[in-house]
């Protein structure tokens, strides 16, 4: 398959370029944000019919929610991917337009901004957590769409049918991976914990929705790690299929089963 026609910018006014990863980046955001209020708003769904926040709350608290995935993405894409590069000149750290983005970075910057917000309301931190597992799953999935839009995250080359020959990737069709992992991560994933949430009443036990959202991740991306190249300046890092971005995943991996293990074995009123 060809690689369709879509130009990465969505548009221009005068010297201010906008492109479809900002806007697959706030479009994630704030339809999280919409969808994170109507399950607030069901108050049945929560232990104690309690839900960690109000909708007017967490319509305040996406300011945050912005510079935690800015920060946290950013930072973890410089000590993860490429810290020599930056030590070399700390000032590209600022330099976004020129891209760069670690999802575990902004997923730990992400958590840390709930924990926070969810500790200075004396909220129950595993009920935020489990709300935010709700809804990043919107997030990561138009993420990973416009990283196709991009031509970029390609995988290794393939002759299944729906290859695709990918701009900078030489004249072979590969694996389009972003849209494995936007399957994955965001659709299906979405599609599981909405599952446990309504029909399992998952959100009565904090912490088992936040756990499956960690597990259903960890092991979608490294899934889809085999069949993903790596990022160029750092390859494989043993045994030839090993990567960054399964390592990274691992301790996702182990944090979701011990929520799980403990939000089912612990009493709730």
């Amino acid at each position: 398959m060809p690689f369709p026609q879509i130009d990465p910018v969505a548009f221009a006014i005068g010297p201010i370029v906008i492109r479809w990863y900002a806007l697959a980046y706030l479009a994630g955001i704030f339809l999280g944000v919409g969808y994170g209020m109507l399950i607030l708003r069901r108050k049945s769904l929560w232990v104690k019919n309690t839900p960690p926040m109000t909708p007017s709350e967490l319509l305040d608290f996406t300011f945050w929610i912005v510079v935690g995935i800015i920060v946290g993405g950013r930072l973890g894409y410089v000590l993860f991917y490429d810290p020599l590069a930056f030590l070399a000149d700390p000032l590209a750290i600022l330099a976004l337009w020129d891209g760069g983005m670690s999802f575990h970075g902004g997923f730990l910057g992400l958590v840390t901004a709930m924990a926070l917000y969810c500790r200075h309301k004396g909220a129950n931190i595993l009920s935020g957590l489990d709300l935010l597992a709700c809804c990043a799953t919107i997030g990561l999935f138009l993420g990973r769409v416009a990283n196709f839009i991009n031509g970029e995250l390609f995988g290794s080359v393939t002759t299944m049918p729906w290859g695709v020959v990918f701009p900078g990737g030489g004249d072979l069709p590969r694996h389009p991976s972003q849209l494995y992992e936007g399957l994955l991560e965001g659709v299906l994933l979405f599609l599981v914990i909405r599952y446990f949430t309504h029909a399992r009443l998952a959100l009565r036990k904090p912490g088992l929705a936040a756990g499956i959202f960690g597990i259903g991740y960890a092991l979608s991306r490294i899934f889809v790690e085999f069949f993903r190249l790596p990022d160029a300046h750092i390859g494989y890092l043993a045994f030839g299929w090993l990567t960054m971005g399964m390592v990274l995943s691992l301790p996702i991996l182990l944090a979701g089963i011990g929520l799980v293990v403990y939000a089912q074995t612990r009493r709730h009123a």
